[in-house]
């Protein structure tokens, strides 16, 4: 045998690709501690939301009368009982069905909006995104929140009709974000190249375009959520929002205002919901803008 070593001439093997939960995006996010919180908490509030009406004793309207005031953890209601004598946790959780589904419905509206006037006005440019963005800068203009009050106060308030309130005075944001993404990728070369293939304007902004505009975009959705929750708080609070028997974190807070000392866990029960879910859905925006920033891969 000769003494020169055997070299194999093939080629070595690839790594495999790594699945969604190798992903690095993904491996961003875990890496950030309060928006994994955030994301488990959501899951937690919205899975309780749902089904727990269902597996609880009590529902929203019970009345027992011959327990009216009862404190937290003092009897057969977990959370203790209104003035009425109704469960508050019965009462909670069919309330966050409420105010969860306002903010998801509304931020979807608000995205929509936002998204074609800014992808109209960052496209187009010229006299049609100046008009576009000077509207939306005369909108942003009003202090949101009075001008929820305005309107509310001239409508008939349901649940529908808060959702696109809420939708209606929260989409400007938006659409400054997605104008100023789509300005800058649209001098792109693989903008350009679709351009030169003869691609219709359509075709660029939707299928070239936005989709590299979704990180932006998925951040400004979940921050959106927040804004809706807390934007139905105040209004519900303020007596123009959703209406009683119809239950909402921020009407629980409204009917507790007599009672702030001597039952104050009627305003700290729907608080603490409130404070929880807006908290989280912040903590996700954080961890996506990470997540989805490829700079941050490393740190």
């Amino acid at each position: 045998m000769s003494g020169v070593p055997f070299t194999s001439t093939a080629e070595p093997a690839l790594p495999p690709a790594p699945g969604f939960w190798n992903s690095p995006g993904l491996r961003r996010f875990r890496r950030h501690k309060l928006a994994v919180f955030g994301a488990a908490t959501i899951v937690f509030l919205t899975l309780a939301c749902i089904v727990g009406p269902w597996l609880l004793p009590y529902t929203d309207t019970f009345i027992d009368i011959r327990n009216r005031f009862a404190p937290p953890f003092s009897g057969p209601h977990v959370l203790g009982t209104d003035p009425l004598g109704r469960d508050i946790l019965a009462r909670l959780l069919m309330a966050g069905r409420i105010s969860l589904a306002v903010g998801f419905s509304a931020m979807a509206i608000a995205m929509a909006i936002g998204i074609v006037v800014g992808m109209v006005a960052g496209f187009y440019e010229g006299a049609l995104g100046a008009a576009l963005m000077r509207f939306v800068d005369a909108m942003l203009c009003f202090p949101s929140i009075f001008l929820l009050l305005a309107i509310s106060a001239l409508i008939s308030p349901s649940v529908p009709s808060i959702i696109l309130l809420i939708a209606m005075t929260s989409w400007m944001e938006v659409a400054r974000v997605v104008e100023a993404q789509i300005r800058s990728l649209k001098t792109r070369e693989f903008a350009q190249a679709a351009v030169s293939f003869g691609a219709s304007n359509r075709r660029i902004m939707v299928r070239e375009l936005l989709p590299n505009a979704i990180a932006p975009i998925v951040v400004a959705a979940t921050l959106n959520v927040a804004h809706a929750i807390l934007a139905e708080s105040y209004i519900s609070f303020l007596g123009f929002g959703i209406q009683p028997p119809t239950p909402s974190w921020g009407n629980m807070l409204d009917s507790a205002q007599s009672y702030l000392t001597s039952a104050p866990w009627l305003a700290i029960i729907p608080g603490a919901a409130i404070t929880l879910a807006v908290t989280s859905f912040n903590f996700i925006g954080d961890g996506l803008r990470d997540a989805l920033d490829p700079r941050m891969d490393g740190q």
